[in-house]
């Protein structure tokens, strides 16, 4: 098992990079069984999509028409990004927590949690189980357990994609309300009018994530490597209207299973 963990703190980036270098980690979590957690930014709001949400979907939302959309390799409802915090963390199938779905999710989210209530705010984990049925376009009007909540609305969530055992998972903490999804409140609006920078989260929460994550944690950049392999999945995916409106597939290149209701991914 990987005894340390990666931290990039990226400049804001636009939202089909920061896609594709999360899944360029997560290939090299494959490969050289690597750890790593991330924080990072979108330099203009974007809408990012499911993985199995239906692209026509993103115009029943008029705030954010005019935004750029990319698609998540996640799943999970719709997130416009844009006065938030975002993390990803990408684990090796070594990894205890690489195993256990639930696990890293409570366990990052529960950090998050300590975090907050160290700078004066009680969050909570929601309880109960999933809802059956459709669901909402917008992640944060949707409810999960282990989504974090303040005052029974949601401020953050996260979702998980699995590639040969490895993880990614990637997530949003709403900082304020954004206008281009203005039926959302974030901690601004819902903490009594605080105002919390980013910064200061960062900080409570990576304190927390030490011992949640125990590791040697490194500060470090991307490599060259990585930014050429991400700059070539930029171009071959997240750049592509066949990836971010068709999932980059065909109706005969998915396999439906009636039991299911949908194509099963082989990505």
């Amino acid at each position: 098992m990987t005894d340390t963990i990666r931290l990039l703190q990226d400049l804001p980036a636009p939202g089909a990079w920061n896609m594709a270098v999360d899944e360029v980690l997560l290939d090299r979590a494959v490969r050289e069984r690597t750890a790593c957690w991330r924080f990072y930014a979108w330099s203009e709001p974007t809408l990012s999509l499911g993985y199995f949400q239906d692209y026509k979907d993103r115009w029943a939302h008029d705030a954010s028409g005019r935004c750029p959309v990319v698609r998540r390799l996640t799943g999970g409802g719709a997130i416009l990004h844009d006065a938030e915090l975002t993390y990803s963390v990408v684990l090796p199938s070594d990894h205890p927590l690489a195993a256990h779905r639930d696990r890293l999710y409570q366990t990052v989210h529960g950090c998050l949690i300590e975090a907050l209530a160290r700078l004066g705010v009680r969050a909570e984990t929601c309880g109960g189980t999933a809802r059956a049925g459709r669901e909402p376009l917008l992640c944060f009007q949707r409810r999960s357990p282990g989504d974090v909540l303040l005052g029974g609305v949601k401020i953050a969530g996260s979702a998980q994609r699995r590639r040969e055992g490895a993880v990614l998972q990637h997530g949003s903490l709403l900082l304020a309300r954004s206008p281009a999804a203005p039926e959302l409140p974030g901690l601004q609006e819902l903490a009594d009018g605080q105002s919390i920078p980013a910064e200061k989260v960062v900080e409570r929460w990576l304190a927390r994530l030490a011992d949640g994550l125990p590791a040697r944690w490194v500060e470090d950049s991307l490599t060259d490597e990585e930014r050429r392999l991400a700059a070539e999945r930029l171009e071959s995916r997240y750049r592509q209207s066949f990836w971010t409106e068709h999932r980059g597939r065909t109706p005969q290149a998915c396999l439906f299973t009636p039991s299911a209701g949908r194509c099963q991914d082989s990505l």
